[in-house]
């Protein structure tokens, strides 16, 4: 199993309603990271730069920024495009950050 980390940007003034999204995620986006062999899934927000940053398990080669062939993923981007920064396609503009220290 592998970690992964990555990078997305929040709208200004979208703190609580993305808090609001996440809390109420549909069951279906659940179950797609979990079959996607995903865990251990936490997003954390740095409210100065609207940044969110988001790590999680793979088992598998696909993080859940992957994951967009599956139309449930692109209904929840196209759900989630109005407070994040996106791509033509929906999906949130995603840079993936390279580990440089690890601690267990």
């Amino acid at each position: 199993m592998k970690r992964i980390a990555f990078k997305m940007k929040l709208k200004p003034g979208f703190k609580q309603e993305y808090i609001k999204r996440h809390k109420e995620i549909w069951p279906e986006i659940a179950e797609l990271i979990r079959q996607s062999k995903i865990s251990d899934y936490s997003i954390f927000l740095d409210e100065e730069t609207n940044i969110l940053f988001g790590i999680q398990k793979i088992s598998g080669d696909t993080s859940s920024q992957q994951l967009g062939s599956a139309a449930i993923q692109q209904r929840w981007w196209d759900y989630m495009s109005d407070i994040m920064e996106t791509n033509p396609d929906h999906s949130p503009v995603t840079v993936f950050l390279e580990e440089v220290f690890y601690l267990e």
